[in-house]
């Protein structure tokens, strides 16, 4: 097993690597921004070191920083958790350029499945359904782009092929704006992802968004962990997501697993990762693969009660994967709320000193956070601060169990969004399952 681990982020993803690092007596290295020095996991690791100023640009995401953390502290391996470098393929190849072992894919795969035309080609060729498109840059020949848009038929959606997080994409309802809208979204695109390629896509209507949650070492043995449901979106970020899926046409479910399985072992891919789809018509269409470990991991724990971290860990030490298929059983249901400082009628951040925390307890409950009573929620970073999980024999005593732990859970000093989950456990469409990645918005617009 790896001796030492550097976890190079923050909040309660750093905390989720801390503890599974602790439980297989890994030693431990927090870094820190000058704006975080009250996190929880600093206390509890074996050492800690401030690698900058509170902006990003100078701390959780500056590499060389990281790197010098990781040598001074003898680290033998990085975790870069999500967001801020956990999907940049320069430190990934940086890390183990350095000595490091990188704790996810290498950095070829980030960058095969990152680009998201190569990544719908590896996808082809593996089998993996897709999103009926240009199948390739969409040509800055405007006559040969007309041409796709109405062979796919519209509306069809313009995507930045380095893209990602809902951002660098655009629909097109008619021909007449097609040629305007690709060149707006090259622009676009070059300006925040350095990349102008752009690609066509048949635009789903109605869909829903469902996942594949799989493991794969890297050396021809993978696996899935099921299915989750992350349609409860607002401005395309997950608020509230579910495992399995519920409604799914189960012949469509199991080739799908299967397909994901046989990619993974296609492309080499190494540690924990996600497929995402949308989901339409009994059909699946894969649209991109996240080379991380997922804000929504937990569900997928809850209902196999694989540690997919601690999974992760073993793997980046050269171990095979510790489970075949046949010892991953579904069972039961799980259902996730993002808790974040917000203001949840406006949505805007709300950071600020956390005068009283609670978390809820009882059969089936599991909270994910860095939170604690006097805690300081800084301004600087994404506005998550807990992920509240539970865990049932079905769905309703899934949701049951959510609504008891929503009414438990204190946080006061700050604005949360625990009461727009607490509606949404209550709403009538979300209870009956299978709704669309439209239905929170719709929901919220209707409310104003």
């Amino acid at each position: 097993m790896l001796e030492k681990v550097l976890i190079a982020n923050r909040g309660e993803i750093a905390l989720r690597i801390l503890r599974a690092c602790k439980e297989l007596g890994i030693k431990t290295v927090a870094v820190y921004s000058k704006a975080d020095k009250e996190l929880m996991h600093l206390g509890l690791a074996d050492e800690s070191v401030c690698i900058g100023p509170a902006p990003a640009n100078l701390s959780y995401l500056h590499i060389p920083a990281i790197i010098a953390a990781a040598e001074v502290t003898g680290a033998t391996a990085i975790h870069p958790g999500y967001g801020f470098l956990a999907e940049n393929a320069d430190f990934a190849e940086q890390v183990e350029k350095s000595g490091f072992a990188f704790i996810g894919p290498t950095a070829d795969t980030i960058r095969l499945m990152g680009d998201k035309v190569s990544a719908k080609h590896a996808m082809i060729a593996a089998g993996v359904p897709t999103v009926p498109g240009s199948d390739g840059p969409l040509p800055e020949d405007e006559e040969e782009a007309l041409r796709i848009g109405r062979e796919v038929g519209y509306p069809v959606i313009i995507k930045a092929a380095g893209g990602g997080g809902g951002r660098g994409m655009r629909v097109v309802h008619k021909e007449e704006d097609l040629i305007a809208s690709a060149k707006l979204t090259r622009t676009e695109a070059g300006a925040a992802f350095g990349n102008p390629m752009v690609y066509l896509e048949k635009f789903l209507t109605n869909p829903r968004h469902v996942e594949v949650q799989v493991l794969s070492d890297g050396q021809g043995q993978a696996i899935h962990l099921g299915d989750r449901d992350c349609s409860l979106q607002r401005r395309h970020q997950k608020v509230l997501e579910e495992a399995p899926a519920p409604g799914i046409d189960e012949a469509a479910r199991e080739e799908v697993l299967a397909r994901c399985v046989k990619a993974c072992i296609e492309i080499g891919y190494r540690g924990a990762g996600t497929f995402e789809f949308l989901y339409e018509n009994g059909r699946f269409y894969f649209i991109e693969m996240n080379t991380r470990v997922q804000v929504e991991h937990p569900v997928s724990e809850m209902v196999t009660g694989i540690d997919i971290v601690k999974e992760m860990l073993s793997i980046a030490a050269g171990n095979k994967l510790s489970f075949t298929q046949d010892d991953v059983v579904i069972r039961g249901h799980s259902l996730e709320c993002r808790i974040n400082a917000e203001d949840p009628k406006n949505f805007i951040p709300s950071p600020g000193t956390v005068k009283h925390f609670h978390a809820p307890g009882g059969n089936g409950v599991r909270v994910d956070s860095h939170l604690y009573s006097g805690y300081a929620v800084p301004p600087n970073y994404d506005s998550l601060i807990g992920k509240l999980i539970t865990w049932g024999k079905d769905r309703d005593e899934a949701m049951a169990r959510m609504r008891n732990a929503l009414d438990e859970i204190i946080v006061d000093g700050i604005k949360t969004n625990i009461a727009l989950h607490r509606d949404l456990v209550r709403d009538e469409g979300f209870c009956k399952g299978g709704i669309n990645i439209h239905y929170l918005e719709h929901k919220l617009a209707s409310q104003k």
